[in-house]
């Protein structure tokens, strides 16, 4: 079933291009767009820029190219949502190096929720 998502961005578009045949679906959430790899969230585009879930697995991947963690600021107070990472543009613009990304996020959305499998 095609999931139907209004007011999305072109960057979600573009990721959303970027990422064809990897199963990707999106979700209004919070003033954002929320990815999703089946019930897997993975990443999430606010304010015209993508972030990923991290994990121990690939926090490294991030800090290496300078990436903050997602500022969440709704109001006039801020949340640092640490478990989100900017993804680097270079990787935006490589669908293979983002589809790579994305599995890892994939990976550690699905390893906070222990019930669910993990992806090869």
């Amino acid at each position: 079933m095609a999931q139907h998502v209004v007011d999305r961005s072109a960057l979600v578009d573009y990721v959303l291009d970027q990422l064809d045949g990897f199963g990707a679906s999106t979700r209004r959430m919070f003033g954002g767009t929320a990815l999703y790899r089946g019930d897997a969230m993975f990443g999430f585009a606010y304010h015209d820029r993508i972030y990923f879930k991290i994990d121990d697995r690939n926090r490294e991947d991030y800090t290496q190219a300078g990436m903050e963690v997602l500022i969440y600021a709704p109001d006039k107070t801020a949340q640092r949502i640490g478990s989100l990472m900017e993804v680097p543009a270079d990787v935006l613009e490589d669908s293979d190096e983002l589809a790579e990304w994305a599995a890892k996020a994939v990976n550690a959305a699905r390893a906070s929720k222990p019930h669910q499998s993990r992806i090869g």
